[in-house]
């Protein structure tokens, strides 16, 4: 059966929903934290010149950029479709470009002709290097999209807070561009010690944190939901994290030929005014907001959890055991199951304990745009466990008001 069949096979056999395999990616500078549920002999699968599974990408159409070793469909989504008795896989972005406004709607399709998002776990056991996400017209030049991205810390894939559950954000009000760059001059010398010019924030279980494109930042070790723009690209600005050095190279990663070494540039990149912002936690920190008033939510309770940016949103909803609740959206969207089991639409659906590598669950899906506008109709068979979704919307959500 072709790719072309094979997608409307799929949607029509979910009712509008199809389900995703897993999708993880592995990071050689990162060591894994453990908690986004893959077996244990699992986390470095792919051996030792790859690195450990930090991540697991979600609805993603976007590709992995690891270097030379990157493997192909790296950070691609699949859909499972069942057919004849056979388990057959199809691209998410092969099924899109088939299926185009029937599956992600006619809104984002005439606007993106493709899905602009994905959604992650990042989980290390430590923190990554103070880093930066270019802004649009620094990422063109190298043939991207710069990347916002925003942060939400799940109870239910926290059970440990890592080496360092703090995440610097910006640089201190006061620095000046000058001593930045002398950091950044001092990056092949050993530590060039750029986090002492930042400020450091505990990070909460239940919140989040918005990050545009140019804001340097150095995630700490919470495993992280991480909605965010399909976009892979960023520079390391700090030459040690821990007792690991990060290589030069990564400082100059998706900087253009001609501006290699030119510290300027680095400075350039950067959201000077964003990063300085003594405000910066008014304007980028985020607690979960109800959808709408508790009292009017029978059943469940559905909070924005990512709400600050136009090119995504994200929503947590709990459905209370014993419930069944039928759940309207304006906009498709991509859900993971992190609590509990039950059914949404005509799947059945769990959140795993352990998942081996290359093993299938029923935990990740993908909502067509005429199955949300409909009501996907979700039912909590349990007496005592929740069953908690986080759901990842593409730009524009109309339901969203930023």
């Amino acid at each position: 059966m072709n790719a072309h069949s094979l997608a409307h096979l799929a949607l029509e056999q979910g009712r509008g929903i199809v389900r995703l395999a897993p999708t993880w990616v592995p990071r050689f500078y990162c060591v894994p934290g453990r908690r986004i549920k893959l077996h244990p002999d699992d986390y470095y699968a792919l051996g030792s010149s790859r690195g450990g599974f930090d991540e697991r990408w979600l609805s993603s159409t976007t590709p992995a950029d690891n270097g030379p070793l990157t493997a192909p469909h790296e950070g691609l989504s699949f859909i499972v479709v069942e057919d004849g008795g056979h388990t057959q896989k199809i691209l998410l972005r092969d099924a899109i470009e088939e299926l185009k406004g029937a599956l992600i709607g006619d809104r984002i399709w005439m606007e993106h002709r493709c899905w602009p998002m994905y959604s992650k776990f990042f989980d290390n056991m430590g923190a990554l290097p103070h880093h930066v996400h270019h802004q649009d017209k620094h990422a063109k030049l190298v043939g991207q999209n710069g990347k916002p991205e925003s942060y939400y810390f799940s109870p239910q894939m926290n059970n440990h807070g890592g080496d360092f559950p703090y995440t610097f954000f910006g640089i201190e009000p006061g620095t000046t561009r000058e001593t930045l760059r002398e950091a950044l001059v001092n990056f092949t010398k050993g530590d060039n010690k750029i986090t002492n010019l930042s400020r450091a924030y505990r990070l909460e279980p239940g919140t989040g944190w918005d990050v545009p494109p140019g804001i340097l930042h150095a995630p700490g070790s919470f495993c992280t939901y991480e909605p965010q723009r399909n976009s892979d690209v960023y520079a390391m600005y700090q030459s040690l994290v821990g007792n690991q050095l990060v290589q030069e190279e990564l400082l100059w990663k998706d900087c253009p030929p001609e501006h290699k070494g030119d510290f300027d540039y680095l400075i350039d990149v950067l959201d000077w005014d964003a990063n300085v912002d003594p405000n910066f936690v008014d304007h980028h920190f985020m607690r979960p907001h109800p959808v709408k008033p508790l009292n009017e939510m029978k059943g469940y309770v559905d909070r924005w959890i990512c709400y600050k940016s136009k090119y995504y949103s994200a929503k947590e909803l709990s459905v209370l055991p014993g419930h069944t609740v039928t759940i309207t959206d304006a906009a498709a969207y991509g859900f993971i199951v992190v609590q509990g089991h039950g059914s949404v639409g005509t799947w059945q659906v769990e959140s795993p304990a352990l998942i081996h590598y290359g093993q299938l669950t029923s935990d990740e899906f993908f909502v067509s745009e005429a199955a949300a506008r409909e009501g996907v109709v979700i039912t909590n068979p349990s007496a005592t466990d929740p069953l908690v979704l986080l759901r990842h919307f593409g730009p524009g959500n109309p339901d969203l008001k930023v």
